[in-house]
């Protein structure tokens, strides 16, 4: 393969095992996109933004080495598609997890996750308000939590834990090629000034928490069209 589509690939090789499953009799996917799809367009719509914007600050870019050369403004096409095809695979685990296990294990110490996530989140956010890529994600994922935790009181939340530690094999696979791991150079490098400089492998340590904000924040839209259609 010519190493232009290695980060194209790994876009189309993360959305075709769960697009081609999508289809299961059983658990048919294809039934939840009128609910899917929206929650992804929102989400992208806020996530490209975000990258757009820290691109253009330098705090991340992309290695011309890995990518087909067409760019959305700042941001490499496969990077668009990056923030559409990661949360339907994500979301579809989620949704497969709902099927396989009728069992919420996480369900009586969801809470108790969530607030202490959200009691690290601000301690390291307001710790290094000096970096960008740290203290914006980590002081919105802890906001965003606080609201599922104080406001919202969601239910699903336990089941999203739950399915965040099967998204943990993909995200380290795909993470981890795309920051160098098995090749030569970065697809995506990261301005270390500006995050914690800890890596796992070769994922920076922040992104654990990036790809949580983005994925909690594409399944609590997509629970929300699943309602709000289902009671209309």
């Amino acid at each position: 393969m010519n190493e232009r589509y290695l980060y194209l690939a790994l876009d189309l090789g993360s959305i075709s095992f769960p697009f081609l499953f999508s289809f299961y009799p059983k658990a048919n996917f294809s039934k939840e996109w009128k609910y899917l799809f929206p929650a992804l367009f929102i989400t992208a719509f806020i996530f490209i933004i975000w990258d757009e914007i820290f691109t253009q600050m330098g705090i991340w870019g992309f290695n011309a080495r890995y990518l087909t050369g067409i760019y959305l403004g700042s941001l490499p096409l496969e990077e668009v598609l990056f923030f559409f095809f990661i949360p339907y695979a994500c979301i579809f685990i989620y949704f497969s997890t709902l099927h396989l296990s009728k069992r919420d294990y996480f369900q009586n110490i969801s809470k108790h996750i969530t607030l202490v996530l959200i009691i690290f989140l601000i301690a390291v956010g307001l710790f290094n308000l000096d970096r960008w890529y740290t203290a914006v994600t980590f002081l919105a994922l802890a906001i965003f939590l606080t609201i599922h935790q104080v406001w919202w009181k969601s239910p699903y939340m336990g089941r999203f834990y739950f399915a965040y530690l099967f998204v943990l094999i993909p995200f380290t696979i795909v993470n981890g090629i795309l920051t160098g791991s098995f090749i030569d150079e970065e697809v995506v490098w990261y301005n270390n000034a500006e995050n914690l400089g800890i890596r796992i492998g070769t994922i920076p340590f922040d992104d654990l928490f990036y790809n949580m904000l983005m994925l909690l924040m594409a399944t609590t839209l997509f629970e929300y069209f699943k309602k709000k259609f289902k009671t209309a």
